[in-house]
C-alpha cells in the first residue's frame, strides 16, 4: 500500500491524518506520565517522543491549552 493511499484510508477510518493520530498518543502519553512520575519534562519530553522539552511544550500547549508544569500542579497523583 501506498504512503497516499494509507493516510487517505487511516482518516476515513479514524478521522484524522496518522500525523495528528501521533501526536495525540504522544501528549495523551505525555499527560499519564506528568501524572503518575516525577520525571523531569525534558525526561518525558524523550520517553513520549516529542525529542526535547520545547517541542512537548510546545505541542502539549496546542492539545491541552495549558503548560505540562501547570498540568502536573493540577492532576499529579502523590507518591506514597
Amino acid at each position: 500500500m501506498s504512503p497516499r493511499t494509507f493516510a487517505r484510508r487511516f482518516q476515513q477510518e479514524t478521522g484524522t491524518t496518522p500525523y495528528r493520530w501521533l501526536l495525540g498518543q504522544r501528549v495523551l502519553l505525555a499527560r499519564e506520565l506528568l501524572e503518575g512520575t516525577g520525571d523531569t519534562v525534558d525526561a518525558i519530553a524523550t520517553r513520549a517522543g516529542f525529542g526535547n522539552a520545547a517541542t512537548l511544550r510546545h505541542h502539549f500547549g496546542r492539545w491541552v491549552g495549558t503548560t505540562p508544569q501547570a498540568y502536573r500542579r493540577t492532576f499529579q497523583v502523590p507518591v506514597r
